[in-house]
């Protein structure tokens, strides 16, 4: 998390609050936050390789610099439809650390990269116990911004250690 201290944003003095930066996103029409400080980079979506005898959700693996990385389609995920691919579709490359403790980088699949914003620590509510679309264990809490709800996700649920341990063999 990251804290500002002794700081002015839009003119109002945050020395008091803790803010943290959500990468936003959508997904099949709706609006979601990653913790920035997951994200290692963004790219265009394509070149996915598939990847026989993996889960649904596993859209495949691409070369990132010579690296493998798996991708996860976050809508199969979710277990929602399928996303239709644009040219505004991308992959959000994640830094998890796998059940050793190692760092490992993996894709999921997003229809349009949003914006990075601001939020006070004072503006997130805790996830609601039911009645979202998602698995509730993959949201870490509802932000308040203007006026409106932004899922923000839990990436260490989604992409959870069990799950890491069978992509960790396709890493290269």
């Amino acid at each position: 998390m990251q804290a500002h201290t002794a700081q002015q944003v839009n003119g109002a003095d945050i020395s008091s609050h803790n803010i943290t930066q959500y990468l936003t996103f959508i997904l099949n029409d709706e609006a979601y936050g990653i913790d920035i400080l997951k994200i290692r980079e963004i790219i265009d979506y394509g070149n996915i390789t598939k990847v026989p005898m993996m889960p649904g959700y596993i859209a495949g693996v691409i070369n990132l610099r010579g690296s493998v990385v798996s991708v996860v389609d976050l809508a199969l995920r979710f277990s929602e439809k399928k996303s239709l691919r644009t040219k505004r579709s991308s992959i959000v490359i994640l830094e998890v650390l796998d059940d050793e403790q190692q760092k490992l980088e993996i894709g999921i699949t997003v229809d349009v990269v949003n914006e990075v914003l601001d939020i006070t620590a004072a503006d997130i509510e805790p996830a609601p116990s039911f009645g979202t679309k998602i698995r509730t264990d993959f949201i870490s809490g509802m932000g308040k911004v203007d006026n409106k709800m932004l899922v923000l996700l839990n990436t260490d649920n989604i992409l959870a250690i069990e799950e890491l341990s069978d992509l960790s063999s396709y890493q290269g």
